[in-house]
């Protein structure tokens, strides 16, 4: 009897396991995990420094073209905060402010004293959160800031009519003070950029912020609108208004990245033109490097034709070590080629750049991944700002310089444990 009831329960628990599977199987399929997505194959790319290539990089990206500058740049956790808290406390009108991750800590409690402070005085302040990207604070956060004045929407927050969509996040990071300029970045809302993050360090994340003023500010504070109504707000048109652009002000693409589909993602025709068009210089930063085959085949084209090609991105110190090891499965046919990959050691690379020629730059909340390509919404500038450009290439060679370039030998050495769970994570690629 004993051992026919032990037969039956494992019998309910293998069956409970299979359906859990097809279940999964299922889902990923409504998601359209394994359909075609779009490749964004070009050729006879102009390059950055052709006066076409702004459009022909707009056009495929479905990026807004409009100009604007840099006036300021920071680095690391105490600089972009201090920057921030600095912005908000000279705010006489409007803040506008959307983020997709904030944690309990120090830096969210000075963010919150600070924005109430400003909404108590009579600064309109409109904040939007990604719903699961701030998931670990409690309510009583949210209640101190409406209790102030604050208006707070939480972005696709989850919806039974239609579950699925909750995998759709806003990515990006933004701040923008009275219309006049705005500050944009990787950085969340949370210690973790301190080193207080539980990964084997208490050195700062490496990460910057920047800060953008002219005609480009208006256009990011009609992107910021656009998720606002979204979130069932009303956008007031006259907090947007900035001052118009000059002639002598650089060209700067705004890439949204709305809603992005299979057949549509802003980013990765952005990311994907931009290494077609490079001639001497191709660097890239991006914490989470996961390059499909067709932008994989892009870089190592572009190093057979004579490209300076470099990718800085984590190492095992990263946040997110399933997704290092996907990275690093897909490292031989880069190293092959030639291509350059270094993982920086001190602590969690953070930022997200891309470093084109000695002329064009593109920066903001995307990664070079599936899910910056096709579910998040992001936020990326790119611009021919050259002071930009040269700060952004410093930063790049201090991050080339702590870290250690990935060899081919110490790749084909990985543990064999790192690599099976790698290739089952890149069965689930499109979904990371």
């Amino acid at each position: 009897m004993a051992q026919d009831l032990i037969q039956i329960i494992l019998w309910w628990v293998v069956g409970g396991c299979l359906l859990a599977i097809v279940a999964v199987l299922v889902i990923l399929y409504f998601r359209g995990t394994f359909r075609d997505r779009v490749e964004y194959k070009v050729k006879n790319a102009p390059s950055a420094e052709d006066a076409r290539f702004p459009l022909a990089l707009a056009s495929l990206s479905n990026s807004v073209i409009t100009s604007g500058y840099s006036t300021n740049f920071w680095l690391e956790s105490e600089q972009i905060n201090g920057a921030r808290l600095e912005a908000i406390r000279s705010a006489k009108q409007t803040i506008h402010f959307e983020t997709f991750f904030m944690t309990p800590g120090r830096r969210a409690n000075n963010f919150a004293t600070a924005i109430a402070e400003k909404a108590q005085a009579g600064v309109k302040v409109q904040v939007i959160v990604d719903k699961y990207g701030v998931k670990t604070l409690p309510q009583r956060y949210w209640k101190r800031l409406k209790a102030a004045g604050i208006e707070v929407r939480f972005f696709n927050d989850f919806n039974w009519r239609s579950p699925i969509d909750y995998f759709a996040r806003s990515h990006r990071k933004l701040l923008i003070i009275d219309g006049e300029f705005a500050l944009i970045g990787g950085a969340g809302i949370s210690d973790y950029w301190d080193g207080k993050d539980n990964i084997d360090g208490e050195h700062p994340w490496y990460d910057f912020e920047t800060r953008l003023e002219g005609e480009v500010v208006a256009v990011l504070a009609g992107m910021f609108m656009q998720h606002w109504t979204y979130v069932h707000g009303t956008a007031d048109l006259s907090t947007t208004v900035s001052r118009p652009g000059v002639s002598s002000d650089p060209t700067m693409l705004v890439t949204a990245g709305d809603d992005p589909s299979y057949r549509s993602a802003s980013v990765k025709a952005l990311f994907q033109v931009s290494i077609h068009a490079a001639r001497q210089r191709l660097w890239i930063a991006s914490p989470y490097f996961l390059a499909d085959r067709a932008i994989r085949s892009a870089l190592t084209t572009a190093k057979k034709r004579g490209v300076d090609v470099k990718v800085l991105t984590n190492g095992i110190r990263s946040d997110k070590k399933f997704v290092y090891f996907a990275s690093c499965e897909q490292y031989r046919d880069l190293l092959a080629a030639g291509v350059e990959v270094y993982e920086y050691q001190p602590s969690m690379m953070h930022a997200k750049a891309l470093l084109l020629d000695d002329c064009w730059l593109s920066t903001g909340s995307a990664n070079f991944d599936p899910r910056s390509f096709f579910h998040n919404d992001e936020l990326d500038i790119s611009t021919s700002d050259i002071r930009l450009v040269k700060r952004i290439e410093q930063f790049l060679q201090q991050g080339f310089a702590k870290s250690k370039q990935v060899s081919m030998s110490e790749w084909r050495k990985r543990p064999l444990w790192q690599r099976v769970v790698a290739r089952i994570v890149l069965f689930f690629e499109s979904q990371l």
